[in-house]
């Protein structure tokens, strides 16, 4: 369970070189013509030099030569066999976006006529090493661009992938702990579905009785029972329901009280289960072995706040993220006491929303909500090697939180413009999210996985295939 991070602040500079090379050849003469001249089909098409020499997809690249003309409509640019994105073209530089999938980096550039055809050929001997990123894409889920209503501008279909709709929340991902080709997707108060990977299909599942109504989250046992967490709002009602393996989750074998709960999360090593309650401000701790359950384990500073739970794979400590108070708790492991000791703050300001990186009290957070843990492979030999990925909902992105307590955007926000939106792409340049609400990380796949809740779209974060 890994993934890589990498430092793309070489690119940056690249990127801004590019662009001031850009600024310099867009420059117009006095009559407002832009400087240059027209292609002259007497003469060759030469491709003397580029710049950057190495970069991924949307890398800026500037093109320098002879005899490319000056209309950017009648000039082609192929990277790798890949056609790229032309903005501005003068006789002797041509800039243009790095395509995607551009892995053999010969360079062609082809000036066209009127009509398409081609009119001069040129190329370049040295190639444009291209370097694969991280990229955000979709996994499953569409919906009718011509309708702008979020809420009804998709269908809700069991079937293959590519012909089954949309998903309509995700307010929870959990992988089955026995088959990692299937994702439970907890719909809250719509429907629950499934992801098949090896099947390459969306299916559904529902629950009856007191389990049927508003969900929080879908949860797994250590040995694999699936337990739907309710939403109850009443004293000495059932909230939390265990469904059995074996009866492919239609089975219900024992419930236990629980309030306002949006937590069932197992220790990893010991195999009790962890519990939220919203109006006191618990944590609770149930022993599926003995029965033992002690609602209010531990304490929070406060109450009325939606606690969601992640334990570390170590079992070491779990993350709380207070969702409606835009703040991270943390509480560590006692392997003695088998249980958690007092909570103390990791990030953000009680009850302050906002979109700040940095370190503890000074980050921003807005609605944080589910999050995962994954094995950075930069820090093989350290105490913690594991990164935390989580969504913060209402500030349409991913973020991450270090071992260190640093909180950064990973993905979403392109360019800092926190608008809501739908695109794949550059983790930071292109990708958007729309009230992103759950994630969770694919060990069998290396991916994170996000419950893109108002996209009605799973997407993928992966190296680019």
């Amino acid at each position: 369970m890994k993934m890589r991070v990498k430092n793309h602040g070489w690119f940056f500079l690249w990127g801004l070189l590019t662009l001031v090379s850009f600024c310099f050849i867009g420059c117009k003469d006095d009559d407002g013509r832009e400087k240059g001249s027209p292609f002259d089909p007497g003469k060759p098409v030469i491709i003397s030099d580029f710049v950057p020499k190495e970069g991924g997809w949307g890398t800026r690249l500037l093109l320098y030569g002879n005899n490319f003309g000056d209309d950017p409509t009648k000039v082609k640019v192929t990277i790798g066999g890949k056609e790229a994105k032309v903005i501005t073209v003068t006789n002797d530089n041509i800039y243009c976006f790095v395509p995607r999938g551009a892995d053999a980096g010969n360079i062609e550039v082809t000036l066209l006529d009127g009509r398409g055809a081609e009119l001069a050929y040129g190329e370049i001997g040295e190639k444009f090493v291209y370097k694969k990123k991280m990229l955000v894409s979709t996994l499953v889920g569409e919906t009718d661009p011509e309708i702008l209503d979020d809420n009804k501008n998709f269908d809700v279909i069991d079937g293959p992938w590519g012909a089954c709709g949309g998903l309509e929340k995700m307010e929870w991902l959990v992988f089955d702990p026995n088959n990692k080709d299937h994702l439970y997707v907890c719909g809250g108060a719509k429907t629950h579905r499934v992801v098949d990977f090896a099947k390459q299909t969306l299916g559904s599942i529902k629950f009856t009785g007191e389990a049927s109504g508003t969900t929080s989250i879908l949860s797994f046992t250590n040995d694999g029972q699936l337990m739907v967490v309710r939403d109850i709002g009443q004293d000495g009602k059932n909230g939390i329901f265990f469904y059995s393996p074996e009866s492919n989750f239609q089975t219900q074998v024992k419930a236990i009280h629980a309030r306002g709960c949006r937590a069932a999360i197992p220790h990893p090593i010991n195999g009790e289960i962890y519990t939220s309650r919203y109006d006191k401000g618990w944590i609770g701790r149930y022993d599926p072995i003995t029965g033992d359950y002690k609602m209010d384990e531990i304490q929070m500073p406060y109450g009325s706040i939606q606690c969601f739970i992640a334990i570390h794979p170590t079992g070491n400590y779990m993350y709380i993220m207070v969702r409606n108070k835009h703040v991270i708790y943390r509480a560590d492991y006692d392997f003695e006491e088998k249980t958690f000791t007092t909570p103390y703050l990791v990030c953000g300001k009680y009850d302050t929303k906002g979109i700040t990186d940095g370190v503890g009290g000074n980050v921003r957070l807005n609605e944080p909500q589910q999050g995962c843990f994954v094995k950075n492979e930069e820090y093989e030999g350290q105490k913690d090697e594991y990164d935390f990925y989580f969504v913060d909902k209402q500030n349409h992105c991913v973020r991450t939180l270090t071992p260190t307590g640093c909180v950064k955007i990973y993905a979403g926000r392109p360019n800092g413009d926190g608008t809501k939106g739908f695109n794949d792409g550059d983790l930071r340049k292109e990708a958007r999210f729309n009230y992103p609400a759950s994630i969770v990380w694919d060990e069998k796949r290396e991916c994170l996985l996000v419950g893109d809740s108002n996209n009605h779209r799973i997407r993928k974060i992966a190296m680019e295939d």
